[in-house]
């Protein structure tokens, strides 16, 4: 019983934060103090209404920020010029596979050779 009262609790104030911070014009079908007072009320039922039918999720909410807000440009930044950058064909991605494991194929083969070149050498000595 007492689990049911923490996560009515709970829901009750995420459902009043979640009023509180909300723009009027984010709140549907009634004011936002009335939304308060059926949540304040009746707990249950009032948030359970507030998210169903009484918030606006089309836009989020701008919570402010945390930290350094040059780091949010930066990330900003990158991902616009994350943006630009050109999609490859999947024939060029099987083009670049095939030249990445003939490239494997070859450090392959040149570690073999310079094993078989050492043997010769201690071979020789």
């Amino acid at each position: 019983m007492p689990v049911m009262t923490v996560v009515l609790f709970a829901l009750m104030i995420g459902a009043l934060v979640d009023i509180i911070l909300r723009r009027d014009d984010q709140v549907k079908h009634l004011p936002k103090i009335v939304w308060v007072l059926l949540v304040v009320f009746l707990p249950l039922i009032g948030s359970i209404l507030w998210f169903v039918i009484g918030r606006e999720y089309s836009q989020p909410v701008n919570l402010g920020g945390f930290g350094d807000p040059r780091r949010r440009e930066k990330a900003a930044g990158s991902i616009s010029s994350a943006q630009t950058v050109r999609v490859k064909t999947t024939e060029e991605e099987l083009a670049d596979l095939d030249r990445e494991i003939e490239f494997h194929k070859q450090q392959d083969r040149i570690r073999q050779l310079e094993a078989e070149l050492e043997q010769q050498r201690r071979k020789q000595e």
